[in-house]
């Protein structure tokens, strides 16, 4: 999977064919799942694409990034080979992490991406680190986190708050509020807001509509330049709605606590059909062609890909190489 022409996300048609991309990988990996290809399931992004174009088309390729449990949106707009993820999902060598780290622990330093993360909240006081480590560095790039609504109530999510603001720190705080924490309708669990969360430590904070692609560009490009000059930490709390499950077991379990007249109210708002609107006449299914041919040389790459070898099960567990001692590991 290699020289591959990434999406210019600068353009529109670079915008939509990355939704286009995330859209489709999602369901090639529903497939997957339900083949038993991926194991373990996923948590799908499906309808919360406009939220991650629209951050990563206002940041430089040596901007940094924290992700969520339901990354791989982040992860393909962030520039990672959509062959090597699917791999990783796979649980394949030639995965991005060598089929270790899987859907919730993907992760490219190369491009930035300094991995998903299935803890709630968890990314937030990377991203921090990484803002700080940047500001020491005398570099100019800003660290962004990517989590959940959920993420409002963990703590470790406040003290980064904190942190940011005390220290001005170039970082952007990306709330995606698609209205559930699992099955727990967030107006039940949330009191106040995210953005009153953030204001409460002196951070700039907007709300923005998460299913239009073009509104997250522009918020984005305001706090990251900002960012940039100095001017500290911001929040965006986007407001999108997953159509699908929260998890893939989901459909196995049935469960009902969505009802289908809300799902519709938000499947009318998809921000894929939001950004074709814009497109010129006749471009859509030549761009859409060419998103399900990388597509299947991403399917193709990743089933074609070596499960791992068992006896290398202790290997990368150490930075220094070190295996660990003999018997420690039954």
């Amino acid at each position: 999977m290699t020289d591959r022409h990434l999406p210019d996300l600068a353009d529109p048609e670079g915008r939509y064919r990355m939704l286009r991309l995330i859209r489709g990988f999602e369901q090639l990996a529903l497939g997957l799942v339900k083949s038993g290809a991926i194991t373990g399931g996923i948590h799908p992004y499906i309808g919360q694409e406009a939220v991650a174009v629209g951050v990563c088309a206002a940041l430089r390729p040596q901007d940094r990034i924290t992700s969520t449990h339901r990354g791989h949106g982040h992860v393909l707009a962030k520039g990672a080979d959509p062959g090597r993820l699917l791999a990783e999902l796979c649980g394949r060598v030639g995965g991005l992490n060598q089929g270790r780290g899987g859907s919730m622990h993907a992760a490219d330093l190369s491009l930035g991406i300094l991995g998903a993360n299935g803890i709630v909240g968890a990314g937030a006081p990377i991203a921090v680190g990484a803002a700080w480590a940047a500001r020491q560095a005398g570099e100019d790039r800003v660290a962004v986190s990517f989590f959940g609504d959920g993420a409002l109530n963990q703590g470790v999510l406040l003290e980064s708050l904190n942190l940011a603001a005390v220290w001005r720190l170039p970082v952007l705080f990306v709330c995606e509020n698609n209205g559930y924490a699992t099955t727990l309708p967030a107006a039940t669990a949330v009191a106040g807001s995210g953005t009153g969360r953030a204001a409460g430590f002196g951070i700039p904070a907007v709300e923005v509509d998460g299913m239009d692609t073009e509104a997250v560009r522009e918020a984005t490009e305001l706090a990251v330049r900002r960012a940039r000059e100095g001017g500290g930490p911001a929040f965006l709390e986007c407001r999108t709605y997953r159509f699908e499950g929260h998890h893939t077991m989901e459909r196995r379990m049935k469960l009902r606590y969505r009802s289908t007249e809300e799902i519709e109210h938000w499947r009318a708002r998809d921000p894929l059909e939001r950004a074709a609107a814009g497109l010129a006449d006749g471009r859509r299914a030549g761009l859409d062609a060419a998103v399900d041919a990388e597509l299947a040389e991403a399917e193709r790459f990743a089933l074609a890909s070596d499960h791992p070898d068992p006896a290398g099960a202790c290997d990368h567990l150490y930075a220094d190489g070190l295996r660990p001692r003999a018997g420690a590991v039954a």
